[in-house]
This record gives structure tokens, C-alpha cells and sequence, in this order.
């Protein structure tokens, strides 16, 4: 079951381990977030010149670092992985992490990830029917012994993922989606549902009409989830922040930020999930704002609700 508000960081994959990569998780944990996310890409965007490490030895090291928050990835996507090599690693990391581990995973796009194993780009339907195969199969992996399947882009013969996940059945799915294919993943596979808004109103949009795309969003899960026999109350319901209108505008204040979770909640989200911040870029912040959002916005709209 969906449950009350939470707060959560997204933590780019850009330092080494022992120059500050370290820190940013433990201190992750320090600050209270309920979790701490790390993007599954090879490069990404305007970063992809500089230092970009992988995610799974990434949340490997941050699992051994940290006992309490939750982990996971936001979002891995078929882009670059295979669901039997995956679900061995996710079985890895859940058990190395006491079962704290969440798998945001989603289509995947057309940037730097979906050439660099040297293919041709994939078309949206090429995307959305992998996507179509890729969740089914992951979920058997997680949940069973043995699977064999022979499917028109994956295969897996015998394949074992035993002893399975410490997270029983498996570890959650957070499913990150807005196309009705995607949205009805999310409600059969999903134990979370993943948004970033609508990209169409990033450069142009204004934030009442970012609010009027979510709800619509939230009104197809919602279809979704009846079309597939289940409440969507039962699905937490993230939104990932720095691609809506405001883009990074609600971590300038600690009053901006609860101005904006405060509306995002009242629409059904149950998970605010922000950038850590990264100097001289999109997710450009004050690092002691940032902390006061951290410890102070829940209780400060618990107080105001």
C-alpha cells in the first residue's frame, strides 16, 4: 500500500569513491531522505564528457556504506541491459543491501545510451515493445528459480537467479512511465509509478499547466490500474523534480520547495524525489538550502496541513 509523504535524493554518479562520492550517500542517510537514487546510464547529457560511474557498483558501495534508507536506480532501462544479467545483479544488490534496493526502470530514450553498444536507435515502438517484453521477464526472473522463455528480442534458458531476493517476492518495481503501454506495466508489474511531468511543457509550459499534465497522468494510472483489478492507492506515486516548468526553482528556498511539494502532494504523490546538488549546472542549488529542505519541509507541511 502507498504510503505517506516522502522526500528523496537523486545522487549523480559523478565522483570517485574516495573524493566525495562516499560522503554524499552517507550524508544522504544523515539528512533523513527515505531514499537515495542514482541514474542508470553509460554518459548522460551534458555530462557525458566528464566522469560518470556505474550504477550497480555504485549502490553496491553505498549499500555497504549505509544501514537504513532505501536504494535504487531512477531508472534503468533496456537501453543497455539484459534482463538475466540484471536480475543477477538486482539479487546482488538486494541481498548485499538487507533489502533495501527499489528498481526505477522505464523505456529509455534516444540519448548517449542507445547507440553506445553500437545499434541502430530505436523507434518509440521498438522502445515500447522491448519495454513490453523486458518488465514480464524481469519479474519472472525475480520471483522464480528457473526461467526459460524465448521471446522476439530476450531469451533466457534456465536461467537461475537463486536464492532469489531478500524482498520477498522480489524487490519493488518503480515503473516510470506516461503511454498507455508503459502505464499498464506499471500497473500489472509496478509496486511504484515514476514520472517526470510532461517534456513537452519544460522550455514553455507554466506550472499550473505542468500540474493540469500530472493530474491527467495520475487519471490514466489510475484507468490503468482499474483495467488491470487493482487500486492504484496501492501504488506509491514518484515524481522526479528538475524537469517540470520550475526545473530547479523549488530548491532556491526552503519556502519555494514546500510551496511546490505541498501542490504535487494534494494531487496523490506520495514521493518528492530532488537532485543532489551539482555546481555549475541544471541542478545548481545552495547546498544549506538544500540540507533545510532535507530536515525541515516534511514536518514544515505536516504543520501547514
Amino acid at each position: 500500500m502507498a504510503s505517506a509523504h516522502r522526500l528523496s535524493t537523486l545522487i549523480l554518479p559523478l565522483h570517485r569513491w574516495s573524493e566525495g562520492g562516499r560522503d554524499r550517500w552517507v550524508g544522504a542517510e544523515e539528512l533523513g531522505f527515505h531514499a537515495a537514487y542514482t541514474y542508470d546510464h553509460i554518459s548522460w547529457r551534458t555530462f557525458r564528457d566528464g566522469p560518470w560511474f556505474a550504477a550497480v557498483p555504485t549502490l553496491t558501495a553505498a549499500a555497504a556504506a549505509t544501514s537504513r534508507m532505501r536504494l535504487g536506480t531512477m531508472v534503468t532501462s533496456p537501453n543497455f541491459r539484459h534482463p538475466v544479467t540484471l536480475a543477477k545483479d538486482l539479487v546482488a544488490l538486494d541481498d548485499v543491501s538487507g533489502g533495501r534496493i527499489t528498481l526505477g526502470i522505464g523505456a529509455g530514450g534516444n540519448g548517449f545510451d542507445a547507440t553506445a553498444l553500437g545499434q541502430e536507435p530505436w523507434s518509440p515502438r521498438e522502445r515500447a515493445d522491448r519495454f513490453a517484453e523486458f518488465v514480464p521477464l524481469l519479474d519472472r526472473l525475480l520471483t522464480e528459480g528457473a526461467v526459460s522463455h524465448e521471446g522476439r528480442f530476450y531469451s533466457a534458458v534456465e536461467a537461475r537467479t537463486l536464492p532469489g531476493c531478500v524482498q520477498r517476492p522480489r524487490l519493488p518495481f518503480a515503473v516510470a512511465a506516461t503511454g498507455p503501454r508503459g502505464l499498464r506495466l506499471a500497473a500489472r508489474h509496478g509496486q511504484a509509478w515514476v514520472t517526470t511531468g510532461d517534456p513537452k511543457l519544460y522550455e514553455t509550459g507554466t506550472p499550473e499547466q505542468s500540474l493540469a499534465a500530472l493530474r491527467g497522468q495520475l487519471g490514466k494510472l489510475e484507468a490503468a490500474c482499474a483495467e488491470a483489478g487493482r487500486e492504484a492507492a496501492g501504488l506509491d506515486k514518484i515524481l522526479l523534480t528538475g524537469f517540470t516548468p520550475e526545473r530547479n526553482g523549488p530548491l532556491q528556498s526552503l519556502e519555494a520547495f514546500v510551496d511546490f511539494a505541498g501542490r504535487h502532494f494534494e494531487l496523490g504523490f506520495t514521493e518528492i524525489v530532488v537532485h543532489w546538488p551539482v555546481p555549475d549546472s541544471d541542478f545548481a542549488a545552495d547546498q544549506r538550502v538544500f540540507e533545510r529542505i532535507a530536515t525541515e519541509a516534511l514536518g514544515r507541511l505536516a504543520a501547514d496541513g
